[in-house]
C-alpha cells in the first residue's frame, strides 16, 4: 500500500516536472526564434590575438594622397568569367535597385551584418579620373575586379571637396563611384576626411585638412552619404593620420580624445543609418615624432585613443604603412643588414615604424592588452619602385632602393603574413592606378606604388596580385 502510494507520487511528480520543462522550452524557442538576429557577429568566435611584439617606439611616414589633374583613358579588357550563384544573385538585386541617378529613395535598405564576417579579405585603392569619366572609371572596376579578382575598392572622398558650402553637396565624384561600384558589384570602403573651411574651427590655417570645430558636422555630412545610397556602402573610414597635423591641423595640437569624440559622433550616426556598416578607425601614420605639434608617436596615440574609449566606437581598428625599403616578414629589430640600401633608416636607426610587420603586430597587441580582439583593417599598403620611371627622383627615396621584382614580392608575402596572422580583416593595396593617370609625373609620390605604371605599363606586381588572389579564392572555396 505504501509502495503504490509512493510510485503514485512519483509519477505525479514525474508529470508535472515534464509540463514544466516543455513550457520553458517553449519560452526559450519562442525567445530565440523571435529575437534572434542571424546578421549580428558573434564575438566568442573571433580568433585570439598573438602576443609576440611588445609596443615600442616609432620614426616615420610615407607617401602622399595628392589629386591628380588631367587623365588619359585606358583600353582594359575584361576578363570572361562565368558569375558565381551568389554574384548571379547579387546581380538580381542591384537589377531592381532604383538608378542612382534619382532623388535617393526614403526607406534604407540595410547592408547585411557582418560583411563576410571576419574572414581576411583584400582591396585595392583606386584613383578616381578627376573628370569623372564614367567609361574610364569602368575600366579600372574592370581590372580590379576582373583581372585581379578583387571584390574590395577603397575610394577616398575628401569632404572639403564636395560640400563648399554648408549643406551644398556635390554628389558627381560618390554618383560615378557609386554607378560603376553597382555596375561590378563591389564592396565599397569610403575613407572620408577634410573638412572644408567653413565647418573648421576658429582661426584655423584656411586650406589645410584639419578637423571640424563641431563633430557632428563631419557626421551630418557621412549620413548624407548613407541615405542617398543605401547598401551601397559597406565600410567607412573615420579620417586618417591624425596623429600629424598634416591631416588634423588644429588649433588645439593632436589630440586622441578629440578624435576619438569625431569617431563616436560618425559611428552614432552611421549604425542608426545602417547597422551593417563597418566603421573603421582612422589608420594612424607611423612616425616616431612625437612633439604634439607635428606629429605623434603612433603606438602611444593608439594607446591614448583606447583610453579615451577608441573599441567601444569601431568595428574595426584602422591601420597603414608603406613598406619602406624592408620586406613584410622583418621584425623592426630583426632586419638584415643591407650596406648598399641608399635609405638607410631600418637599418642604421631602428624602430618599429620602419617594419610593416611590428608596426600592426605592436597595434593588435595594444588592443589585446586593452581586454579586446578587435580586428585591424590596414586600409593602405604597399612597396614602392622606381626601377622602370626613368631615374625619376622620387621624394620617396627608399623607392630607389626597391626593385619592381621585390614590389611584386613582398606584396604577395605581405598578404600571405596577414593571413596567417588572423588579426587583420581587411587589407587595401595601396595603389592600382595612380601610375598612368596624366596629372601625375614620374616624381610624384604616389606612382612608384602604383600596380600599373605610366604608359598603362603592368608591373610585376600586378599579375603578383592576380596569381595570389586566384589561389586564395581557390582555398576559400570561392
Amino acid at each position: 500500500m505504501v509502495t503504490r502510494t509512493v510510485f503514485k507520487q512519483i509519477r505525479g511528480f514525474v508529470i508535472v516536472w515534464l509540463a514544466i520543462t516543455a513550457l520553458v522550452s517553449l519560452a526559450t524557442f519562442s525567445a530565440v526564434y523571435f529575437t534572434y538576429n542571424p546578421e549580428e557577429p558573434d564575438p566568442a568566435s573571433s580568433n585570439p590575438l598573438p602576443l609576440d611584439e611588445p609596443v615600442a617606439e616609432a620614426e616615420t611616414n610615407g607617401a602622399n594622397d595628392d589629386s591628380p589633374g588631367a587623365a588619359s583613358s585606358p583600353t582594359l579588357a575584361p576578363a570572361s568569367t562565368p558569375p558565381s550563384p551568389e554574384e548571379s544573385a547579387r546581380a538580381q538585386v542591384a537589377d531592381g535597385e532604383r538608378n542612382l541617378a534619382e532623388a535617393p529613395p526614403a526607406a534604407t535598405m540595410p547592408t547585411p551584418l557582418p560583411v563576410d564576417p571576419m574572414r581576411f579579405q583584400v582591396g585595392i585603392q583606386i584613383a578616381q579620373p578627376p573628370d569623372f569619366q564614367s567609361d574610364e572609371q569602368d575600366n579600372w572596376y574592370r581590372s580590379a575586379t576582373s583581372d585581379l579578382g578583387l571584390k574590395w575598392i577603397k575610394q577616398q572622398i575628401r569632404w572639403n571637396s564636395l560640400e563648399t558650402r554648408p549643406g551644398a553637396i556635390d554628389w558627381t565624384a560618390l554618383e560615378n563611384i557609386m554607378r560603376s561600384a553597382r555596375k561590378f558589384d563591389v564592396k565599397l570602403l569610403l575613407s572620408v576626411a577634410a573638412a572644408p573651411d567653413w565647418a573648421r574651427e576658429p582661426d584655423a590655417v584656411p586650406g589645410r585638412r584639419g578637423p571640424p570645430l563641431d563633430p557632428q558636422t563631419y557626421s551630418n555630412f557621412v549620413a548624407e552619404i548613407v541615405k542617398r545610397y543605401p547598401g551601397r556602402v559597406h565600410a567607412i573610414e573615420v579620417w586618417s593620420a591624425q596623429n600629424t597635423d598634416s591631416e588634423w591641423a588644429s588649433i588645439d595640437g593632436l589630440s586622441a580624445a578629440k578624435y576619438v569624440d569625431l569617431l563616436r559622433s560618425a559611428y552614432t550616426v552611421i549604425k542608426a543609418a545602417d547597422p551593417g556598416i563597418i566603421v573603421i578607425s582612422g589608420a594612424l601614420a607611423p612616425t616616431g615624432v612625437n612633439d604634439g605639434l607635428t606629429a605623434a608617436n603612433d603606438f602611444a596615440y593608439m594607446q591614448q585613443m583606447i583610453e579615451a574609449g577608441l573599441l567601444d566606437w569601431a568595428d574595426c581598428i584602422g591601420a597603414q604603412h608603406n613598406g619602406y625599403n624592408i620586406g613584410p616578414d622583418h621584425r623592426y629589430d630583426e632586419v638584415p643588414q643591407d650596406a648598399g640600401a641608399i635609405f638607410r633608416g631600418p637599418f642604421d636607426n631602428p624602430h618599429h615604424s620602419w617594419s610593416f610587420r611590428s608596426t600592426l603586430e605592436g597595434y593588435a597587441n595594444t588592443i589585446r592588452s586593452a581586454g579586446e580582439t578587435t580586428k585591424l583593417c590596414v586600409t593602405k599598403f604597399g612597396w614602392a619602385s622606381v626601377e622602370d620611371l626613368d631615374g625619376a627622383a622620387s621624394g620617396v627615396i627608399y623607392a630607389r632602393d626597391n626593385s619592381l621584382t621585390e614590389q611584386a614580392e613582398w606584396l604577395q608575402m605581405a598578404m600571405s603574413n596577414m593571413e596567417a596572422w588572423g588579426f587583420i580583416w581587411l587589407a587595401f593595396i595601396w595603389n592600382l592606378n595612380y601610375g598612368p593617370l596624366a596629372g601625375y609625373d614620374i616624381a610624384n609620390d604616389n606612382v612608384p606604388y602604383s600596380l600599373i605604371g605610366p604608359g598603362f605599363k603592368f608591373r610585376p606586381a600586378f599579375a603578383a596580385i592576380r596569381d595570389w588572389q586566384q589561389d586564395y579564392r581557390a582555398r576559400a572555396g570561392q
